[in-house]
């Protein structure tokens, strides 16, 4: 079946991860720009809006184990090429930087659709410095890379999703909340958030009986 192929393409792929050299000594930073910006579930010591520019969030990855299965894929964010981001820089103390790198990986590998890869980020506080932070990018060669999809093709996608990390919904709807806080708009994720609350309204609802 198309479900038993997925997977066993799925299951062979290594995890892009870095060497322990490619790390330097001292603290560790961080970029999130998804569900790491409101579930980061790591300790630190410091957080920063950031801009990473180089790469954009968009919904590109199909989850097959957080927030979906590979029956009825859902969509995730991942960083992909061109643009720019704006996310969150989390700053680890050096002691805790071991556990926090086996953690990302632990979450962020599972199929291994993520590249670890380091990337400077530009901290958006009073000095404006840049620092070289731990990010996961989206591994374009991958099976579940799903490339620019429509914004339909999109919410499709998120209605249907479901994993082990809950509903593909909730995930999208509490990504734009947390960028919202930061104080900016993603245009793309807004617009399938107010697509996905239109989709809940009782208008909505009436005409689906």
């Amino acid at each position: 079946s198309l479900c038993r192929a997925v997977l066993v393409a799925v299951r062979p792929m290594s995890a892009m991860t870095l060497n322990d050299t490619e790390f330097s000594p001292g603290d560790l930073w961080v970029f999130g720009y998804g569900s790491l910006m409101w579930r980061p579930g790591f300790e630190f010591t410091e957080r920063v809006p950031a801009r990473l520019i180089g790469e954009h969030r968009a919904l590109c990855v199909y989850s097959f184990v957080h927030r979906g299965t590979p029956e009825k894929p859902g969509l995730v964010l991942g960083l992909d090429r061109g643009g720019a981001c704006r996310g969150v820089a989390f700053r680890v103390a050096e002691k805790n930087r071991d556990a926090t790198i086996a953690y990302l990986r632990e979450r962020e590998q599972v199929t291994s659709v993520y590249r670890e890869v380091k990337r400077s980020v530009w901290l958006e506080n009073e000095a404006r410095q840049r620092v070289s932070a731990l990010v996961y990018v989206v591994d374009r060669g991958h099976v579940q890379y799903a490339g620019r999809l429509s914004q339909a093709e999109q919410l499709r996608h998120v209605l249907q999703g479901h994993g082990q990390s809950g509903v593909n919904r909730d995930y999208v709807l509490a990504t734009v909340k947390a960028i919202e806080a930061e104080g900016f708009r993603d245009q793309q994720l807004h617009r399938l958030a107010m697509m996905l609350h239109d989709t809940h309204s009782p208008a909505a609802k009436n005409s689906e009986r």
